[in-house]
């Protein structure tokens, strides 16, 4: 196989490789009813004027299924955490003892599970346009390539090729999805 074809195959199977990434990242954020340290990610506190993540101003642990506890390493930082994980908006208040800040995961009702479900299979079809668009964007650059000189049956070997790389990650979404769903349907 050319060589150019091998860099489009490459630069396309990378840019699929980051929709699934970029999917399985947001569905870790979507909590199924357990207590997970990952439902903090991508909070931002206050520290002293910077803003910074919170896992580098506390320690994030789930000591039980249903809460998760933070406990910052300076106590001063126990107001603004709590004004942050409030501002994150997650859906759940936080409750502190003076030392250590807990999350009481409550139980998700059957509607608020569905909800969940919809808002993964929205994920999941974004990501799914992903790596149709990389997908779109590989054939492009090699009908470029045709044009500048490369024989056509090694353009269409390259469409093949991408083409089975679109189908596999579109499989691996669905098969993200469904092992999400399960979790999330699971009382």
């Amino acid at each position: 196989m050319d060589e150019l074809v091998k860099m489009v195959l490459d630069e396309t199977r990378d840019k699929m490789e980051k929709s699934i990434n970029h999917l399985e990242n947001e569905l870790i954020k979507i909590r199924a009813g357990k207590a997970s340290a990952n439902i903090v990610d991508g909070i931002m506190v206050d520290y002293y004027g910077t803003m910074t993540p919170l896992s580098q101003v506390s320690n994030i642990g789930t000591p039980d299924v249903k809460t998760v506890a933070i406990q910052p390493w300076d106590k001063n930082m126990i107001a603004p955490i709590e004004k942050a994980i409030l501002q994150a908006n997650i859906g759940i208040t936080p409750e502190d003892n003076g030392e250590i800040i807990r999350l009481n995961v409550p139980p998700l009702t059957e509607e608020r599970r569905k909800d969940l479900v919809r808002q993964i299979k929205a994920e999941g079809e974004d990501t799914k346009i992903g790596v149709r668009n990389a997908r779109r964007e590989g054939n492009e650059d090699l009908k470029a390539l045709q044009k500048d000189g490369l024989p056509e049956d090694e353009e269409k070997n390259g469409e093949a090729e991408i083409q089975k790389l679109t189908d596999y990650y579109i499989e691996k979404v669905d098969k993200d999805l469904d092992l999400k769903e399960k979790d999330i349907m699971t009382v």
